[in-house]
């Protein structure tokens, strides 16, 4: 599959916010705009702090703000239902493994709270040492033991 493909598929606006975030996470960009600050707060110290101009750089600041926040969101939900597909890929390439796993997202508080207990509590039972290498999957697999 061509790298150009997924893309191409992509609304404008996904590739534009993706473009904006990944622009704005550059060490550059950073270095940019704290020397825009820092010009515009002594560029304002000089002029004696007009009033509109405060008002103006108050608006820019929480229009960007307010525009990140979404750039930020939206980027890291793909990313994160990228991750999210590409895991339930292996559980499901992987032969004995808990299928129960890949509806975890859609699952109510309470099994997902569950499934974390009893995935701590075999974590916790190899880190003891009180189970061998086979135990903490063998535990798993036993339908008792899961969640319902």
């Amino acid at each position: 599959m061509a790298e150009s493909t997924p893309s191409a598929e992509r609304s404008h606006v996904s590739r534009w916010l993706s473009r904006i975030d990944r622009h704005a996470s550059r060490p550059l960009t950073a270095v940019l705009v704290v020397t825009a600050a820092a010009v515009w707060i002594a560029v304002s110290i000089a002029v004696g702090f007009p009033a509109r101009w405060e008002t103006i750089f108050q608006t820019v600041v929480a229009a960007l703000t307010l525009t990140m926040v979404f750039v930020i969101q939206h980027t890291q939900a793909r990313h994160q239902r990228a991750t999210q597909r590409k895991l339930d890929e292996i559980l499901l390439a992987m032969p004995g493994t808990d299928n129960s796993l890949l509806r975890l997202e859609h699952a109510s508080d309470d099994e997902l709270r569950a499934a974390g207990d009893q995935h701590r509590e075999i974590r916790q039972a190899t880190l003891d040492g009180h189970s061998g290498p086979g135990a903490a999957h063998s535990a798993e697999e036993d339908p008792a033991q899961r969640p319902s």
